[in-house]
């Protein structure tokens, strides 16, 4: 099976613009939909390509690409709505009626909302770090410190400090890496998008919309999530510290915890192997 770059892009032109996606696995195999999250030079493909060749045994998978961050088409309105109407748009292009959902961070509250809105497009979520409010850990969290920081004044050197953060072991963090990140958060469309999303305007903004409005938070309705949850999290995760994880475990019906020892924010990669072992039992059960 190949699982490049090259080989698995596609494109799907919507209503409102361009969706592009990596597609891998047998077209007769259960779908699975699985949804990036958020941060400078973020894509599908970066969070999901080393994750991408194992559940294409088993599934038709689809790598969304939120608009907004530098590959789909950008669309009005605030990133995680319109990540999670897109989600629904590219479903129903490709008539998938439902699906289970991985959703890294802010993926995982895109998949979240549309559990709670749409249960009937949802099967399974599988959510990696990111839903739930800070109980005992400081809000924002150290890594959306430095999110914020970086999105305000954007360079290099803020860059390492954020990415140093998303993760436990360091030699992660290569100069591969940093130049992928640094070339894809100075588009155009990913900037404005951080900075609807962590900018310190836009942040002091939501927390008076918060303070004022009646509606309640999203975390708050995570009782009507009726599907089967896996709620994966590393131990020692800086951007969405794991006491976040006691919200959505309680209220969730059918949740279940699972938490990797050594392992910050971006559990499907550094660990790849025990990450995907538990999602697969769980998907397949």
């Amino acid at each position: 099976m190949d699982v490049t770059y090259d080989a698995t892009k596609r494109e799907l032109s919507t209503d409102q613009g361009t969706i592009r996606y990596h597609e891998a696995g047998d077209p007769s195999a259960p779908p699975l939909v699985l949804l990036h999250g958020s941060g400078p030079g973020v894509t599908g493909w970066r969070n999901y390509r080393g994750n991408l060749g194992f559940f294409a045994q088993t599934h038709h998978c689809y790598v969304i690409e939120f608009p907004g961050f530098g590959v789909s088409d950008p669309v009005e309105g605030h990133p995680v709505l319109t990540a999670g109407s897109s989600v629904i748009r590219f479903m129903d292009a490709l008539d998938i009626e439902s699906a289970p959902m991985i959703g890294n961070s802010m993926g995982g509250v895109v998949g979240v909302n549309l559990a709670i809105k749409k249960p009937d497009r949802v099967d399974k979520l599988v959510t990696i770090g990111g839903v739930g409010p800070n109980v005992f850990s400081p809000s924002p969290s150290e890594g959306l410190r430095l999110l914020q920081e970086f999105t305000d004044e954007p360079d290099r050197d803020k860059l390492v400090r954020w990415l140093s953060a998303m993760v436990y072991d360091r030699t992660l963090v290569t100069e591969e890496l940093i130049e992928e990140r640094w070339q894809a958060a100075i588009h155009p469309d990913a900037q404005k998008t951080a900075q609807m999303m962590y900018g310190s305007a836009a942040f002091e903004m939501q927390q008076q919309f918060l303070a004022a409005s009646d509606t309640p938070p999203y975390w708050s309705m995570m009782h009507k999530v009726a599907c089967p949850t896996l709620l994966t999290w590393g131990r020692d995760d800086r951007v969405s510290p794991p006491d976040m994880a006691m919200v959505p475990m309680r209220l969730i019906p059918e949740a279940e915890l699972h938490v990797f020892p050594k392992c910050g924010h971006w559990v499907m990669i550094e660990a790849k192997e025990e990450f995907e072992s538990a999602v697969r039992a769980f998907l397949l059960r």
